[in-house]
């Protein structure tokens, strides 16, 4: 099994709280994600805050409109530094996410790190070259793009 690595940085202009929030709140995940991948949160995420131990739904609709169900578990947080999501059941033969936050001089520089892998042997290396990376790098681009609209 061939596992890939993408990784995105951006600094954001406010502060490590203000970012924390709004990133520990598994709810505003909706809010960057691309549209057109129809992403629904299907557990009950009201007043949860990411934690180690965290479950996850989701429906995601990332190829011609068929739906895929999704569960991450929050594997890993440290408070105001990072946290990790895998994937127990999904798309993916191997999804493992990390989101890095790091205070710097005016704001607070994130970094996500995604190592992954299609599985399927070598037509799924064949898939991943055609469309999962460039799916993954557009839909961390459209991320940044509405980060920055959340913290001008």
């Amino acid at each position: 099994m061939k596992i890939r690595k993408i990784q995105f940085k951006q600094f954001i202009a406010a502060d490590i709280d203000t970012v924390w929030t709004f990133f520990s709140n598994p709810e505003n995940l909706n809010a960057i994600t691309p549209p057109e991948l129809s992403f629904d949160i299907l557990s009950d995420l009201k007043d949860q805050k990411m934690h180690a131990g965290l479950i996850i739904q989701y429906r995601i609709r990332p190829f011609l409109n068929i739906p895929f169900s999704w569960t991450t578990e929050i594997t890993h947080c440290e408070n105001k530094q990072f946290f990790v999501d895998e994937q127990r059941f999904g798309p993916y033969a191997f999804w493992h996410h990390q989101h890095h936050f790091k205070a710097v001089e005016g704001g607070v520089e994130m970094t996500d790190i995604v190592h992954y892998s299609v599985g399927w042997g070598p037509l799924g290396i064949l898939i991943d070259n055609i469309y999962v990376h460039n799916q993954l790098k557009h839909i961390f681009e459209y991320r940044l793009l509405q980060v920055d609209k959340f913290f001008p």
